[in-house]
């Protein structure tokens, strides 16, 4: 059976890493209210967005700031509290804390001075995108956000793309289109699926291929709020690809660029090699 959070006894000094919500301040979890109910001091990213929701839920609790630009600062005077015998909290604007969010090296840190660390559970919007993608769960990798620079961004995914693992991406909303149109150029069109605005109202999946979700993105505009892309890894069946007859086709559909540009995505070909391929099926 389970038991309610016991109030009445004072928590052991550490720190502790809580999850909140992506979204609906409902899924906020009972033990995450009273412990942060509980702590001495609560360390989050941003005092205005962590005290709206701390005002949610009647929570009133000294707030530090804790993020990327005095983390590496900082994070001695957070166990300087704890070993004076303090119960830190450690929160994230949304989701579990370290999840592409600051708090690394404070963990870091604790470990080096033998401070007691727990963790909270909580929403996940990587795992959630995940679950509602229907695609492979059994094996997946999370790699944050993708590079905003185009070279950084198709490096990345080239080293990606042999890997026969689900991948899971953040992504900006005014860089959906181009980072669509690399996913599509180096990792083929695969399955995939754009989750946005997670738990929230207007929740959206987008699912099919990538040249799909691409031509989508392009009639609908950028989709608005938090986006999740989640990649169909590499497959093994070793099946063989026509190339000339998938390059006959977009150009039947499509002008020679954007033939050029889906065929490259299908294959892994070069733009140079499939360029050339199609100016000779021209002249047949």
């Amino acid at each position: 059976m389970m038991k309610s959070p016991d109030l009445t006894k004072k928590l052991k000094p550490g720190l502790y890493l809580v999850a909140t919500p992506i979204g609906n301040l409902g899924d906020m979890t009972l033990r995450a209210i009273e412990t942060l109910r509980s702590v001495d001091v609560i360390a989050c990213e941003d005092t205005r967005v962590s005290g709206f929701l701390l005002k949610s839920h009647e929570i009133k609790k000294p707030l530090i700031s804790l993020h990327d630009h005095n983390e590496q600062q900082d994070s001695g005077k957070i166990i300087e509290r704890i070993e004076q015998g303090q119960a830190v909290a450690l929160i994230s604007d949304a989701g579990m804390p370290l999840i592409s969010d600051p708090g690394y090296k404070l963990i870091q840190e604790c470990y080096k001075n033998n401070v007691y660390v727990t963790s909270l559970p909580g929403a996940n919007a990587p795992l959630m995108a995940l679950q509602l993608s229907g695609l492979p769960t059994d094996k997946f990798s999370f790699l944050g956000f993708l590079p905003s620079k185009t070279k950084a961004r198709t490096d990345l995914l080239n080293v990606l793309k042999t890997i026969p693992v689900t991948v899971i991406f953040f992504e900006s909303p005014n860089r959906i289109e181009d980072s669509l149109e690399d996913i599509l150029a180096t990792f083929g069109d695969r399955q995939m699926a754009l989750a946005r605005e997670l738990t929230k109202m207007f929740e959206d999946i987008w699912r099919g291929s990538v040249s799909e979700l691409l031509t989508r993105a392009k009639k609908d505009g950028q989709p608005k709020g938090e986006i999740v892309l989640v990649i169909e890894g590499m497959r093994e069946d070793g099946e063989e690809i026509d190339v000339e007859e998938i390059l006959k086709d977009a150009l039947e559909h499509n002008s020679l660029k954007d033939a050029v540009a889906l065929v490259m995505g299908r294959t892994g070909l070069s733009k140079k090699q499939i360029y050339n391929l199609a100016l000779e099926l021209q002249r047949k």
